[in-house]
């Protein structure tokens, strides 16, 4: 599942413009991915927040789009019970064959707080809401398979993540800490890093930073614009800095389309 999951992803994704004052049209976000997918990225990700569901926005952009793979960074685990989370991320799965991966990070103890639950220790707090996602159910989820990371960034929760999970997701991290990443992951875990980029950036410097960090070990880097980028300026910088348009290590696109 993890090589099919690298395939899929291909080495450079990009993170749809995050917002926490508004919400960009459906039809925007699809024209946007479409847009994303003709330019030769091959993965697209979403954030969640308490009160957007990110699983309800991925039917709609993977319904879009024909090949495009869609990951979640994160899905938040104080937004819905985990049984319910596998239930719809099996859901997806079995709908959009290899084309989904469900990246799970504990969020903040505000959010837990927020509807009204204890946060607990990230490291254990991780470890019971993923073996709770297995837990039986009526009726049962789709039986179908997916890859799960989790989001960390220290070395206990990625030791958790080789342990539990089919990787890790790192946001924001040198890339002395991706190569720290591989190194206790080992190599047969999903390693996806987040890189973050400034608005209007140079592209020959991020074209640089993401080489490293595939060089250093990641199997995907996925690009993220600064919070509250306006949507649609944040998809013209994405299309600019497209696999298709910049020639990023390890590109399988190498014209438009």
């Amino acid at each position: 599942m993890v090589d099919a999951a690298r395939r899929s992803l291909g080495p450079v994704g990009a993170c749809l413009p995050v917002s926490f004052t508004k919400t960009p049209a459906a039809d925007l976000q699809r024209n946007a991915v479409r847009r994303l997918e003709g330019a030769g990225y091959q993965a697209i990700w979403t954030n969640e927040v308490i009160g957007k569901d990110a699983m309800v926005q991925l039917a709609v952009l993977l319904a879009a789009t024909e090949r495009m793979a869609f990951g979640t960074s994160i899905a938040n685990i104080w937004v819905r019970q985990p049984q319910t989370l596998h239930a719809a991320a099996a859901q997806l799965a079995q709908a959009f064959p290899g084309r989904f991966v469900l990246g799970l990070g504990v969020g903040y103890p505000q959010q837990a707080a927020a509807v009204g639950r204890e946060f607990g220790t990230p490291r254990a707090t991780m470890r019971d809401y993923l073996e709770k996602m297995s837990e039986p159910t009526s009726p049962p989820a789709p039986d179908v398979t997916f890859p799960r990371i989790i989001a960390a960034i220290g070395p206990k929760m990625l030791a958790l993540a080789g342990e539990i999970a089919d990787g890790a997701l790192p946001f924001v991290q040198s890339v002395e800490s991706t190569a720290q990443a591989r190194r206790t992951l080992g190599p047969d875990k999903l390693l996806v890093v987040g890189v973050a980029i400034e608005a209007n950036p140079v592209v020959s410097v991020v074209v640089d930073n993401v080489n490293q960090h595939l060089a250093a070990g990641a199997d995907h880097v996925t690009l993220f614009l600064p919070i509250e980028t306006d949507f649609a300026a944040g998809i013209d910088q994405l299309e600019q800095l497209a696999p298709a348009r910049v020639g990023y290590a390890n590109s399988s696109y190498s014209t438009l389309g």
